[in-house]
């Protein structure tokens, strides 16, 4: 069921809600199919029975409708794929989460100021310093890395290892040519790996006369307590069909700090904002 929070400005919102919200706003004819999220829409508040919108939308669906700058935070973890992330406006600042095995995902209105802090959160940032493994980085391939996975039988992080170590290290000896001590290094980190982070943010420019779209990104390995690692190869954004089982995999271990500042370089600088059509 959608619902509000007026006094924190949050929503719960459906995708068929922000359909046919989209539509209300556009004085745009309601598509066929949609009687049940405009009953829970009427339900809850946010419309009224003559089709009204409520004044508390207003914000937000002006915001989705014309966004100027779009971050996209995609974290894969235990449970799936969930996609988080932030959408400024003109006048406003909107995050979205989305939970586990829940259809509506939540809006919530943010200061300007609280951006990088609300990424942040987006991605329970923890404070913590490279770790220190003895090697630069792990230099690998893509096959590697999925045949490591592969050789896993339950969930990346179980509370009882058994024979996994083992297993995932004898199935990357025999898909690369991995030697110690990066070897067992990576094996621990398929085991310990939380969540796979890909943060890319995206807005509209111009160069000279010509329309064109700013992106960049980066991501992000959470390995418990072997830290935080970052994926420099495939270096995002990553399009799909680019990478294939030769595409080579580069982690290097990494601190909070620089996250911190990878997470502020998404936002577009005031030259590039300028140019925002």
């Amino acid at each position: 069921m959608p619902s509000y929070d007026s006094a924190r400005s949050r929503f719960r919102l459906a995708t068929d809600h922000l359909t046919l919200l989209s539509h209300l706003a556009g004085g745009v004819t309601l598509p066929a199919g949609h009687s049940t999220a405009a009953a829970e829409l009427q339900h809850s508040g946010l419309v009224s029975e003559d089709g009204e919108l409520s004044v508390q939308l207003v914000p937000l669906l002006e915001t989705l409708a014309e966004p100027v700058v779009a971050i996209g935070v995609e974290v894969i973890g235990q449970q799936g794929t969930l996609n988080h992330g932030l959408v400024i406006g003109q006048e406003h600042v909107f995050s979205h989460e989305t939970w586990p095995g829940q259809r509506e995902v939540e809006y919530a209105q943010i200061e300007p100021k609280m951006l990088v802090w609300s990424l942040a959160q987006l991605v329970n940032l923890r404070q913590t310093a490279a770790l220190d493994v003895g090697v630069p980085c792990i230099e690998t391939a893509i096959g590697v890395m999925d045949a490591g996975l592969a050789a896993l039988d339950g969930p990346v992080h179980s509370p009882a290892y058994g024979d996994a170590p083992e297993r995932v290290q004898q199935a990357l000896r025999e898909a690369g040519n991995l030697m110690e001590p990066a070897l067992s290094l990576f094996s621990h980190l398929l085991l310990e790996l939380r969540a796979h982070w890909r943060l890319t943010s995206a807005w509209h420019g111009q160069d000279d006369t010509r329309p064109t779209v700013g992106v960049r990104g980066f991501g992000i390995w959470d390995c418990g307590p072997l830290g935080y690692w970052h994926r420099e190869s495939p270096a995002e954004p990553v399009h799909e069909g680019e990478v294939g089982p030769d595409s080579p995999l580069v982690l290097r271990p990494i601190g909070s700090k620089p996250i911190w500042e990878m997470l502020a370089d998404l936002l577009p600088d005031e030259r590039e904002i300028r140019r925002i059509v």
